[in-house]
């Protein structure tokens, strides 16, 4: 028998080369909630190389980046900000993370992008997300 994958839970990987091996996550609508895991697979410490992963709508991903850039505190993400619809802790090579969120409130065939919001990685380091 094969394990059935659950297609509301993700997992994404990123790199010491400021990248997610994934560009791509899709979700099904009928999740009611999704379960992300990030893997830093790389080696490099969170203060040099950390990844987090962010989700907002498209239009939004330039000016939360901008916003979140001197929120260290809190994972480069602006605080209490309902632009941003999840986000995880930064993370160094070698650590994982996971965050539920619900998807009440996503769109289904919205325009949804994530991305790293540590400085100077939201530029290149982002992919879709596809609810739908």
């Amino acid at each position: 028998t094969t394990a059935s994958v659950d297609p509301c839970q993700l997992m994404v990987e990123s790199t010491d080369q400021m990248s997610f091996v994934q560009t791509e996550l899709r979700v099904p609508a009928s999740c009611r909630d999704v379960t992300l895991t990030l893997k830093h697979i790389g080696t490099m410490p969170a203060a040099s190389m950390g990844h987090n992963w962010v989700l907002t709508e498209t239009s939004k991903m330039r000016s939360v980046a901008i916003a979140g850039m001197n929120e260290s505190e809190n994972a480069y993400v602006p605080k209490d900000d309902a632009r941003v619809l999840a986000h995880t802790t930064v993370i160094g090579g070698g650590e994982s993370t996971s965050i539920t969120f619900p998807t009440r409130g996503l769109e289904k065939g919205g325009d949804y992008t994530f991305f790293c919001s540590f400085p100077g990685h939201w530029n290149i380091m982002k992919g879709t997300f596809v609810f739908q």
